[in-house]
């Protein structure tokens, strides 16, 4: 008896390992925001979805994504910030069940090149992709599960990048000179020097069970 309990629990619990994150069946509603006022800063704090940004062609920023009851998002703007973050209503029984699509867990947002002052984007399980972009500030990615991937990034003051499990590649306007470094990596290789001081802007870089490689390019 005791043989057949344990091999009962087993099997459910093996169940929970393969189905992982699901979606309780529930279907998804694609969504588009845009917001009504002007957007200085934006910080994306997602669970379980990919971050795709692109370029705005019309200089306002626009979201895209998808939402049910279950798993769904927070979204305000406020004094020039615009805050996404997951927001989630699950059960455990939600866990259970068929994952839902690669379109359903992904995000793209659209922002102008240039006029954003800081951009803040993390996520997990997922990737996080960028493309040639300028913004006046900061720029934050963060990826637990995930790889972070971008074309040519110019940021006015600071660049943090922070993996696990995942990679680090792209590309940084710029020369080494123009940045003081800091890079941390574990179980992994890195192009970077662990420590570099001077220059006026601040590079902070860290992969833990994941690889960096960024390249350094003028203008």
């Amino acid at each position: 008896m005791k043989k057949i309990i344990s091999f009962a629990l087993c099997l459910m619990l093996g169940s929970f390992a393969l189905t992982g994150c699901s979606d309780s069946g529930e279907p998804f509603e694609q969504k588009s925001y845009t917001p009504d006022t002007p957007v200085s800063e934006i910080n994306l704090d997602a669970e379980d979805r990919e971050i795709e940004v692109s370029l705005s062609q019309d200089g306002q920023v626009h979201l895209d994504y998808s939402e049910n009851s279950k798993e769904y998002y927070e979204i305000s703007v406020s004094d020039g910030v615009l805050t996404m973050t997951s927001a989630s209503n699950k059960e455990w029984t939600d866990y259970i069940g068929v994952k839902s699509s690669d379109e359903d867990r992904k995000i793209s947002l659209q922002v102008p090149d240039a006029l954003l002052e800081n951009l803040t984007l993390s996520t997990t399980n997922e990737d996080i992709s960028l493309p040639e972009l300028a913004v006046t500030g900061s720029i934050s990615l963060s990826a637990n599960g995930g790889d972070i991937s971008f074309e040519t990034l110019d940021a006015g003051s600071a660049l943090t990048l922070n993996v696990k499990n995942g990679d680090i590649s792209g590309a940084i306007l710029g020369s080494c000179d123009d940045f003081a470094i800091q890079s941390e990596i574990k179980k992994g290789e890195s192009n970077l020097p662990d420590s570099k001081e001077g220059g006026e802007k601040t590079l902070k870089v860290s992969a833990n069970n994941g690889d960096i490689e960024i390249a350094f390019v003028n203008e």
